[in-house]
């Protein structure tokens, strides 16, 4: 109630005819004497005609409301940290433990924004340009005092829980500190963010700049550090399939702060996340963070390629023995020890291994030793196989690689084309509408409006089905069974139809490879060999396209990791027959 605003209104009061009004909350007037309400409301005067005037006859409702449209001064690195504390919670959903989000991803956020100069430092690039109006304000603060509080509470308590340091005791943390300038910059019709407009044309030499999928290689980051049973597929897959925020995340961050014009570029993003993009931000930010070698990856961690190869046969149904060859292909190149394994991002050439391709390289380069994959010997051994299968039934059946592959085949069709009906039929747009300016605000949301109602329309006309929620998270796509007739399980199946005794050991029948590249790009080309389909067998394609779409990566990018293992484990042979032409020809090994 504000009786100084009220003094303008001079009527007489219908109840006890006193002139003394005042007004309530919802900028009716009231009279003091009686407290007889009435119907009228304080107008705004019109200043149009009156220059330099100021409008003082805002009623209490209007404030309260412009006050929420207006938001809280808010930057964009916040934004970000919203986004990872919502993502940081998803993972502890999915079973992750609490100490990823509560100590790991904090401190690795926290020393982000101190090495980007955000927070954490004297001299914050955001203090740096309104420096002297701040200590215009407030001349007894110094720079330490007057910078920014990046980890307020409204932003995300939880996460700065855990850091003692990130929060002096002696005072309480508070919103951002207001000056001139700041009222000035969330005025502005540019951005709902102080900074958003400065964060969008900012292109510093040496720092990393956030975006959307950098929060992806800050959650991989905590996980590959944590050494958690989760591969930067599985987190893609994750976000894919909507378990982990990604897509429009901007639409969970609160009420108050306020997302249009130049944030719309910064936080509205329309591509799924690419493997090999997330890879290389990853590495980025943890040279950037200076972060130290990362805890030892050993025989007994799930990123180990023996586990993981174990978990990928099991995926595609192949037998069970095939286990204990990948371990010796493992052991053979090298590819199993734990230096090779832990990423040290202080190394010279700071790298990490892409362990869940690294794995189902191994897996792709047995199948070749087994089976050779040369649209003949496979289709050999498999009538081979299949003869003996028929003659003895009470005996352990042999692995028929005709009939895995007519079942897979057949599981891979179906799992793909939901897929891609699922992608297709993906909404980008967000519930939250965005718009350029506040001016547009209004447009926006009743055109929002007007597609969701058209949406329901047409849904209802085309399919009266209710829509299916989505699934629940699982580490394994495909599922077998023993009991399912119709996609029989391998895991049990001999490999005895496919080896021989040499001596005291088992060797594999055939005795024939061929090189998946015999030619690698130079040191300056961006990436190490070429894939070219057409000319390689049909059952090689397949093998790469089923286990690229498990992966969600292109066939090339399997194609090359193949090589790169085969050059360590097949040096000798490599050498000799580099010089050929022939891409695909077979050597004896």
């Amino acid at each position: 109630m504000d009786l100084e605003e009220a003094k303008e209104f001079r009527e007489r009061c219908t109840q006890c005819a006193a002139v003394s009004w005042g007004l309530t909350d919802e900028g009716r007037y009231y009279c003091t004497s009686c407290h007889n309400v009435t119907e009228r409301s304080q107008e705004v005067i019109s200043t149009e005609a009156i220059p330099n005037s100021k409008i003082k006859a805002i009623n209490r409702g209007l404030k309260r409301k412009r006050k929420l449209e207006k938001g809280w001064d808010w930057y964009v690195c916040e934004g970000f940290q919203h986004i990872l504390c919502q993502q940081a919670e998803a993972l502890k959903t999915l079973g992750v433990g609490p100490e990823l989000k509560n100590e790991v991803l904090h401190n690795f956020w926290k020393r982000y924004l101190q090495k980007s100069k955000q927070a954490y430092c004297r001299n914050p690039v955001y203090t740096s340009r309104r420096k002297a109006m701040v200590l215009e304000d407030n001349p007894s603060h110094s720079d330490w005092d007057s910078e920014p509080e990046l980890l307020s509470d409204f932003s995300c308590p939880a996460f700065v829980e855990s850091g003692a340091e990130s929060q002096p005791d002696d005072h309480t943390r508070k919103p951002f500190p207001t000056s001139r300038a700041s009222q000035s910059e969330t005025a502005s019709v540019c951005s709902g963010s102080l900074d958003g407009v400065e964060y969008s044309l900012r292109k510093e030499k040496g720092v990393v700049k956030m975006t959307v999928p950098s929060t992806l290689a800050f959650c991989y980051l905590a996980l590959l550090w944590q050494r958690e049973t989760l591969t930067l597929s599985d987190l893609l897959r994750f976000v894919e399939e909507d378990h982990i925020p990604y897509i429009n995340a901007f639409q969970h961050f609160p009420e108050e702060m306020k997302l249009y014009g130049r944030d719309k570029s910064i936080f509205a993003i329309e591509s799924w996340p690419n493997y090999e993009n997330i890879h290389k931000k990853m590495i980025e930010v943890a040279t950037f963070l200076d972060l130290p070698r990362f805890p030892d990856i050993t025989e007994d961690c799930y990123l180990h390629p023996n586990i993981l190869c174990m978990k990928y046969l099991m995926e595609v149904n192949l037998p069970d023995e095939m286990h204990s060859f990948t371990c010796q292909l493992v052991k053979m190149a090298g590819i199993g020890e734990v230096d090779f394994l832990t990423f040290d991002p202080i190394a010279k050439r700071a790298k990490t291994v892409k362990y869940d391709i690294q794995a189902i390289a191994v897996i792709v380069i047995l199948l070749k030793l087994l089976f050779l994959l040369d649209d003949n010997l496979e289709w050999s051994l498999s009538t081979i196989a299949e003869k003996y299968n028929e003659e003895n039934k009470e005996d352990k059946p042999w692995f028929d690689f005709r009939k895995w592959y007519q079942v897979m085949k057949k599981s891979f069709d179906e799992k793909k084309q939901k897929w891609e009906e699922a992608r297709a039929k993906y909404v980008w747009k967000s519930e939250k509408p965005l718009y350029y300016s506040s001016i547009d605000k209004s447009v926006a949301y009743k055109k929002r409006e007007m597609v969701v109602n058209l949406q329901k329309q047409f849904s209802t006309l085309v399919d009266s089905t209710p829509t299916v929620g989505k699934k629940s998270p699982s580490s394994f796509q495909f599922n077998w069974t023993k009991e399912d007739t119709d996609r029989p399980c391998f895991h049990g199946h001999s490999l005895q139809g496919l080896l021989k005794k040499k001596g005291q050991s088992l060797t594999t029948k055939n005795s024939l490879y061929w090189l998946s590249t015999q030619k690698f790009c130079k040191s300056y080309c961006k990436h190490v060999t070429t894939y070219e389909e057409s000319i390689f067998s049909l059952s090689y394609q397949f093998i790469l396209n089923l286990f690229s779409f498990l992966l969600r990566i292109k066939t090339s990018i399997l194609h090359a990791e193949v090589s790169l293992i085969e050059k360590r484990l097949f040096k000798t042979k490599y050498n000799k027959t580099k010089k050929k032409s022939s891409r695909s020809r077979k050597v004896r090994r």
